[in-house]
């Protein structure tokens, strides 16, 4: 018994490694039809009121695709509109960085006796021997621009499609399953939907309020353009914890450059540390709940595996494709021992 219980362990986890290598070289096909699936399930609410109020069905479906259209319109106008703000002071940026090279030029000279001329010229040659890289960056920056605008017709393709077929695709699903299980798959499906909807749910409400709290935060502190800062810092929320600190560094980084005194760098960290015990304390358990039950450890497991596989995406969907997964696995009896080792501890 226990050598067939060793063997059923084994084939588990063979499966699960065939299956990260099954994800990783499917990434480009993968990524916007999961994004699409989540953004459908979270749509689904919706759709059947609309469709419950007489609405046909592709209606319903293209009215949650527009709606999705215009959230992700209204956060680019909202992102466009600052960063026009801040190139006004473009500037002065400019002749602060200039200020600042003059000075660490200076000192390289006095410390380490390196004239500004030599330097001049090593910066030249650096230039001139990564001159023929800049042509190839800007190929791969046009690459990634248009491959962002292809997954996110695809996204929106798929989510209405998702939505469209929805009946079709879970009729299917219950027909491929054993007959004693067609309930039980029935069950999973219901409750995936509602972890990944009530996940994302509170996940948007929390941006908002974290908008509204760094918009705050680095107004009284004088940040310049502090609302396009504070939209950068609820945005990058969506990657689990490196997305806060990111989004400060970068606000360090810009006051730094526009001249930002130690009082106002104090001021940036206090509001981050003041943001982020509000979050983790309050928002969080009020906000987006304890829908996705997952411990610590198998969330920063998943989003560094979520990263390996798909990059950034993968860091982004890591949280509510796991919480389906423990739905998967909580509901299937090969499969509870890991559903429980991924969930969160009894005490």
């Amino acid at each position: 018994m226990p050598t067939t219980a060793l063997s059923k362990s084994i084939q588990v986890l063979f499966l699960f490694f065939l299956a990260i290598a099954g994800l990783y070289f499917a990434k480009p096909f993968l990524v916007p039809l999961v994004i699409a699936a989540i953004m459908a399930m979270l749509f689904l609410p919706l759709s059947n009121w609309l469709e419950g109020k007489g609405w046909n069905r592709a209606l319903a479906a293209l009215l949650c695709v527009f709606i999705l259209l215009l959230l992700l319109s209204g956060i680019v106008f909202l992102i466009g509109w600052q960063v026009n703000d801040l190139a006004r002071d473009m500037g002065k940026m400019q002749e602060y960085v200039g200020q600042s090279v003059m000075k660490i030029k200076t000192t390289i000279s006095e410390k380490l006796g390196i004239s500004a001329e030599k330097q001049q010229e090593f910066i030249k040659e650096q230039q001139s021997a990564g001159s023929g890289g800049a042509g190839k960056m800007v190929m791969a920056v046009l690459s990634g621009l248009s491959g962002i605008m292809v997954n996110t017709i695809l996204v929106l393709v798929y989510t209405f499609l998702l939505l469209y077929l929805r009946t079709h695709i879970r009729q299917f699903i219950i027909k491929i399953s054993p007959q004693d299980a067609k309930q039980k798959n029935a069950k999973i499906l219901t409750e995936s939907a509602k972890v990944a909807r009530s996940y994302l749910s509170g996940l948007g409400k929390m941006i908002v309020l974290l908008w509204i709290m760094y918009g705050i935060g680095f107004s009284i502190v004088g940040v310049k353009n502090a609302l396009f800062f504070a939209i950068l810092c609820g945005l990058l929320e969506i990657v689990p914890f490196i997305g806060n600190i990111a989004g400060t560094s970068l606000t360090l980084i810009m006051a730094l450059s526009q001249g930002a005194d130690s009082n106002m760098l104090l001021g940036i960290v206090g509001t981050y540390a003041i943001v982020q015990f509000l979050q983790t304390y309050v928002l969080e358990p009020l906000v987006v709940g304890a829908q996705v039950k997952i411990n610590p450890l198998f969330t920063i497991f998943a989003i560094v595996l979520g990263e390996i596989i798909w990059g950034i995406p993968g860091m982004v969907l890591a949280i509510p494709v796991t919480g389906i997964a423990k739905v998967i696995f909580d509901n299937t009896d090969a499969l509870k021992p890991y559903g429980a080792l991924i969930g969160e501890s009894k005490k």
